[in-house]
């Protein structure tokens, strides 16, 4: 029991290093959550550093999430609702970060690395249309929500009910909260789109 919860402590632990905080105060000097949107995540890192940061910080919060779901794995024995937790707590982690007076991001993309590893088809195929609507609205929130909306609805229609799908779901929550202004910004068409010049960079 006492190796689990280190798992989850761990990987809330993991999940508070905020990447894109570390990575404007390193490049810029900056609180990035001074900056653009004021959110602590890739997209805010690429309207206000550019690409090649916004990858990184992408890439890297991904990996938090895999890392976190292979945690709870090694530690709790193979148990599915100990990945599942772990990958809860490094979401939680991301949104709520220890060592950033709990300011962090919105956990998209952390969320992706986390999904994907407990069930790679369901989150394939709801990334893909997140993906498209991205493609073709330019809304990357939008685009976020439609992904966890989706991945427990193939989950359900694949007859899943187990941890993952009940972790699908909590997420979701997670995420349609953390995206509250959004959704409003969306349906009054005052959200930024992908490439507008929602903030100003930092040169």
């Amino acid at each position: 029991m006492i190796l689990p919860i280190i798992g989850i402590i761990a990987s809330y632990l993991l999940g508070s290093v905020s990447f894109s905080v570390v990575l404007a105060k390193a490049l810029k000097g900056i609180d990035i959550r001074q900056h653009g949107s004021g959110n602590a995540g890739a997209t805010n890192t690429l309207r206000v550093l550019g690409k090649g940061p916004a990858i990184l910080v992408l890439a890297l919060d991904v990996l938090k999430g895999i890392a976190a779901v292979w945690i709870g794995r090694w530690l709790g024995g193979g148990s599915e609702w100990a990945a599942a937790l772990c990958g809860i707590a490094a979401i939680m982690g991301h949104n709520w970060p220890l060592y950033f007076r709990f300011r962090g991001g919105k956990g998209i993309a952390t969320t992706i690395g986390v999904m994907a590893t407990l069930v790679f088809l369901p989150a394939l195929f709801a990334g893909i249309i997140a993906i498209l609507s991205i493609v073709f609205t330019r809304y990357v929130s939008l685009g976020s929500l439609i992904f966890v909306f989706l991945t427990p609805v193939f989950l359900a229609v694949t007859g899943e009910f187990g941890p993952y799908f009940w972790t699908s779901l909590i997420i979701c929550i997670f995420a349609f909260w953390r995206h509250r202004t959004n959704i409003v910004k969306i349906a009054q068409g005052k959200e930024n789109k992908l490439g507008s010049k929602g903030g100003k960079r930092v040169v």
